[in-house]
């Protein structure tokens, strides 16, 4: 609530969710000349800082957040947790792209950072263009069938539902004009423990796993998420996720 003074030495939990506190609209229009700007940085920056370090519980610490924020640096734990990672080529070189998408047929193509991007498989008009990879590193996945899973978790709680959906990324399905259905489902337990594997080695307290299980039983990890936007995952009425998250972050407890 604005105008509201919070004494962080006061602080014993919090949850980061973070945003770019320049993409503000009040921000934008002051510009980088101006005093509105160079306070939200320093602020931000403030934040982070005392985020780092401070006493209690914070989900998550900035340190363990940069860790996910490398997709060929999660790929390497996804591996060491011991789920499947799909074949990928990052490159700049169009032949080797092309050679890629002759050898796999059904190729996705994603960002290589944190930051969200839309997965899309590529087509016989984006081959057409692959020369404009030459100016920017690009990420290319073999498409993996199979059925989608969300996996939260929460401290020592572990929640799962699948995502059914045509959409190649149902985030956008109603781009596509697909549904999205989501069911809570049960995960093996082999399958439960290496999410939190995964997890603990990530240095994370909460996190929200992407997973595709095959026709033939095979468990892909997509990525991690350190900052998961678990309401869209819901499939409790009582909100069982968030009512988790309440409970980690009252229970105090550090990290």
């Amino acid at each position: 609530m604005a105008g509201t003074t919070i004494d962080l030495d006061s602080v014993t939990s919090c949850l980061m969710r973070p945003y770019d506190s320049l993409g503000l609209a009040a921000i934008e229009r002051a510009g980088p000349a101006s005093v509105e700007w160079r306070h939200a940085q320093s602020l931000e920056r403030g934040l982070w800082l005392w985020a780092e370090y401070a006493p209690g519980l914070v989900v998550n610490r900035p340190s363990a957040m940069l860790r996910c924020s490398s997709k060929p640096c999660q790929s390497t734990m996804i591996r060491d947790a011991g789920f499947e990672y799909p074949e990928t080529l990052i490159t700049t070189d169009p032949e080797a792209a092309q050679e890629f998408l002759s050898r796999h047929g059904s190729v996705v193509y994603k960002s290589i950072s944190s930051i969200r991007s839309i997965v899309a498989r590529v087509t016989v008009a984006h081959q057409e263009r692959l020369g404009d990879i030459q100016w920017c590193p690009t990420q290319f996945q073999e498409y993996i069938q199979g059925l989608d899973h969300r996996v939260h978790v929460v401290g020592d709680e572990i929640f799962s539902c699948t995502i059914e959906s045509e959409a190649v990324d149902y985030r956008y399905a109603s781009r596509e004009g697909a549904a999205v259905e989501i069911r809570s489902v049960n995960l093996p337990d082999d399958c439960i423990e290496r999410c939190r594997t995964l997890t603990a080695c990530m240095g994370l307290t909460v996190a929200g796993i992407d997973l595709r299980r095959t026709p033939d039983g095979a468990w892909y990890c997509f990525e991690v998420n350190p900052s998961p936007a678990f309401t869209f995952f819901e499939c409790d009425p009582e909100d069982a996720i968030a009512t988790a998250m309440a409970r980690l972050l009252t229970g105090g407890g550090g990290n």
